[in-house]
């Protein structure tokens, strides 16, 4: 069983129950696909081994793969043996937990598949009690998501109900939501003309990582921080998600998607809109969301003109990751071998409102670079005057001298944590300014496990609560960001030069090396601000 220090640390006393579903059945669309071994079925009986879920409730996999009920809880058993890192697997407690999962195969374009599974949820609310609470999770390739979309409502199982209450049924769409602006919108045309908004919940993981989740309570319940929140004392900030993997065996989805389609448009934009956003009224879902949306309608739009000194893209070649040899994407399985598909993207976004007026948002996710993370950097300004240097140069040495501004860093993975860095007098009969970093973690801080990202979200979604997922509104802002980038790069061929009016170099693919952190073009897009990536 899940082990915890709650009980005995004073940090958590004083917080409220853990919020409780009511009975439900969950079907898992995709339920033979790795995405339920590896994240869903673990993250559930997460929730199961923490008390977390209803004495009711039932969960039906279903896929086009033939298996049997039995069949179906043995492979669930082994995923969650394999996958749930930190939770302790108990035969006695799965053996309960099994007596809930179900399966039936079926084809997700043909109704009759939805015919047999609605008379399969009404044996099973008679069975389990789920009070014909259901939710649909589509754990499959995203050209299904229309289909099952629309034979949901065909066979009766999905149907709108016009409130602004959480409501029965819902659906959980995965990432990504559309290809481009226009098959954006056709998806959300698809969802609303069968359910309402508050029955959609488009799951994004990064917004159920705890750092994530902490920034809104970082920034708005501590006043020190908040009033230098802005162009007056933020120099520029940096978000960087670093991948050491190449593409795996995920080569035919990255051919179509890319790191700015796969990271950037989704995941990065969600922690630009937290970083960067007004305080809510309060702390209901509809508010917190409406200020996430107006961030990106605040986003200075990519001009034709100059789009390539706000965005590089990158491809990688051989090298060496953490001491292994590393093939080029080029030579990975379903990738073509003269493919441009960027596997290194990087973006300088200003936000043009009061508070960031001025202030540079600088944007990096790439595979195949030194280090694996993902982390957010406040670089503060530099005091207007440096009363050090009078006392000459011996006073900073070089490494400090580099490191001498304040930087707040919100770590989001692997260490979950936050530390800031700031300058301190060295002991000593001179005065030697050097850099110190104070840090907190999660695992260290409260002394109990911390949930995985879908722990929270699954758990959010069978709640009723939409704050931790993307809304219509901010997915058709963030592909309309990105749109003009988008039909740039689809044009623009590197090795040629395009531009109208002066000479863009677009350096052939693959253009950095594995094991690196990423093309030359993205640190002189940040030369030209004067600034430079952090060493990670």
């Amino acid at each position: 069983m899940v082990q915890t220090a709650m009980a005995d640390n004073p940090l958590m006393l004083g917080l409220p129950d853990e919020k409780r579903p009511e009975p439900f059945a969950l079907v898992i669309f995709g339920a033979h696909g790795d995405l339920t071994k590896r994240k869903l079925l673990p993250a559930i009986y997460a929730l199961y081994v923490q008390d977390l879920l209803p004495d009711n409730f039932a969960i039906l996999g279903q896929s086009r793969t033939a298996k049997t009920d039995e069949e179906f809880r043995n492979s669930m058993k082994d995923a969650v043996i394999k996958y749930s890192e930190d939770i302790e697997f108990d035969e006695n407690t799965w053996e309960r937990f099994s007596k809930s999962l179900y399966y039936r195969a079926g084809d997700s374009k043909q109704l009759d598949s939805y015919k047999e599974m609605k008379v399969t949820l009404s044996e099973l609310q008679e069975k389990h009690g789920t009070m014909g609470n259901n939710i649909f999770y589509l754990s499959t390739p995203p050209s299904l998501y229309m289909p099952i979309v629309k034979m949901l409502a065909e066979s009766g199982l999905a149907y709108s109900r016009k409130t602004t209450e959480p409501a029965w049924p819902r659906v959980v769409v995965e990432k990504p939501f559309g290809h481009d602006l226009q098959s954006s919108i056709e998806l959300d045309a698809i969802l609303h003309d069968v359910l309402n908004e508050h029955q959609i919940y488009r799951i994004d993981h990064y917004l159920g990582k705890e750092t994530v989740q902490n920034i809104m309570c970082f920034r708005f319940a501590n006043s020190i921080f908040e009033p230098i929140w802005n162009r007056e004392f933020v120099d520029h900030i940096q978000i960087t998600s670093a991948e050491t993997i190449g593409v795996e065996d995920r080569g035919a989805y990255y051919e179509e998607a890319g790191a700015l389609r796969d990271m950037i448009q989704n995941h990065l934009m969600q922690l630009v809109a937290l970083v960067a956003m007004e305080p809510p009224i309060s702390l209901d879902p509809e508010s917190t969301r409406d200020e996430r949306v107006k961030v990106l309608k605040a986003i200075r739009p990519f001009s034709p003109d100059t789009i390539d000194d706000f965005a590089v893209r990158g491809q990688y070649d051989e090298g060496f990751v953490l001491g292994n040899k590393a093939i080029r994407y080029r030579d990975e399985k379903n990738v073509s071998p003269e493919s441009c598909r960027e596997t290194f993207a990087a973006m300088k976004l200003y936000i043009d409102n009061w508070r960031w007026a001025g202030v540079p948002i600088y944007m990096r996710s790439g595979k195949r670079l030194a280090k694996r993370l993902t982390e957010i950097a406040i670089q503060f300004r530099k005091p207007p005057k440096l009363l050090f240097d009078q006392l000459g140069g011996s006073v900073f040495n070089k490494e400090s001298q580099a490191e001498a501004p304040n930087v707040l860093v919100m770590k989001i993975q692997p260490d979950d944590g936050i530390s800031l860095k700031f300058a301190t007098k060295q002991p000593g009969p001179t005065t030697q300014i050097r850099s110190l970093t104070m840090d907190f973690r999660y695992g260290t801080a409260f002394g109990s496990r911390t949930p995985s990202a879908y722990e929270r979200l699954i758990l959010d979604s069978l709640t009723g609560d939409p704050s931790l997922f993307a809304r219509s509104d901010f997915v058709e802002a963030s592909w309309k960001l990105y749109q003009p980038l988008i039909e740039h790069w689809e044009k623009a061929i590197p090795g040629k030069s395009t531009g109208k009016g002066r000479v863009v170099e677009h350096r052939p693919f693959p253009n950095y090396d594995s094991g690196s952190w990423g093309p030359a073009e993205s640190d002189e897009m940040l030369a030209v601000e004067g600034h430079v990536w952090r060493e990670l």
